[in-house]
């Protein structure tokens, strides 16, 4: 625990309420590093949650999201709004850090100091983001974001599990991908609440956007009261990017209240959900490793005893701990 009492966690909390880039980096940094003063920063953060507006920006690879991410800042900086930045990058396999570098690609909004831009690296995480993401979220809700957008990788329809983190999930296409709206159908298109159809100078837009629509239209959603709007814009110039912010903002209104408590009580029921089965794996994995699950295993192959039973043993192990 002697790691834990190195960081002054009070004064980077306050640090970071006011608005402090540093303290915001530094504290974004012990949730990436899973610090032993985590548990105490996440406490500290925890009266200061549920401010800001998450807005998840997801979608095949060469679509537009740092383009189009780039123009949403600066959309909602010219309304005077906080500007934070989440971008999930692929992870180094050497280094285990993120490979694309979003703040590079976002280096018009590095002076302002009003607008947060944190690349994180996925480190081999299934379904587009890192499992550090949503409290670095927190960090972020905290510093007083008036809204976070929260970049996916970029792996294809495996990226549903952003919309069970965002509050308004943007599912980006673009023309010429082929039969990308077919094969998504069942992945990444139905966890949109907004489709924004980038590149839509191009060759196909209109099609592509015709498709969606109808797409819409056929699709059972579950979610009574809102049809999601497809939008065309080109990121590159901005054409389309206020639309995009508006529909983003209808989403929100028809939310609500109620609604928007209710994605985010279940966004929190799966974080803590996740951080117990990260525990108990942790508790497991120290019995195991002291060479209990070589022998279990033994014993299965054997025929002495049968795997649910072996497990069963593995478990009360782990309770004496």
């Amino acid at each position: 625990m002697a790691a834990a009492r190195d960081v002054d966690v009070p004064s980077l909390v306050s640090a970071a309420r006011e608005g402090s880039p540093r303290a915001v980096a530094r504290l974004i940094s012990l949730v990436e590093d899973a610090h032993p003063a985590l548990r105490e920063v996440m406490a500290a953060l925890a009266p200061d949650s549920g401010r800001a507006h998450v807005v998840g920006l997801t979608g095949a690879p060469g679509v537009g999201k740092s383009t189009t991410t780039n123009a949403l800042v600066a959309a909602h900086r010219a309304r005077g709004r906080r500007v934070g930045v989440l971008a999930v990058d692929p992870s180094s396999p050497f280094s285990g850090g993120a490979l694309l570098g979003d703040r590079i690609r976002m280096s018009e909004h590095a002076a302002d100091p009003e607008v947060f831009i944190r690349s994180m690296a996925s480190r081999g995480h299934l379904g587009g983001l890192s499992w550090a993401a949503p409290q670095a979220l927190r960090v972020l809700d905290a510093a007083g974001c008036d809204v976070v957008l929260l970049e996916t990788v970029g792996v294809g329809q495996s990226e549903v599990e952003v919309a069970g983190t965002a509050d308004t999930t943007v599912v980006l296409l673009a023309p010429g991908m082929g039969d990308g709206i077919q094969a998504a159908k069942a992945g990444i298109l139905e966890v949109g609440d907004v489709l924004a159809v980038n590149k839509a100078d191009r060759e196909g837009a209109s099609r592509t956007t015709r498709d969606l629509r109808h797409m819409v239209e056929m699709a059972d959603r579950g979610e009574p009261g809102w049809r999601p709007p497809v939008v065309r814009m080109v990121a590159t110039s901005g054409e389309g990017v206020d639309d995009l912010v508006e529909a983003v903002e209808a989403h929100r209104a028809h939310l609500g209240t109620d609604g928007l408590r209710d994605r985010r009580l279940a966004r929190a029921a799966r974080e803590v959900e996740g951080l117990a089965l990260e525990a108990l794996r942790a508790r497991v994995g120290r019995v195991a490793g002291a060479d209990r699950l070589g022998a279990l295993a033994a014993e299965v192959v054997d025929g002495r005893t049968d795997a649910w039973s072996a497990a069963d043993r593995l478990v009360e192990a782990s309770r004496t701990t």
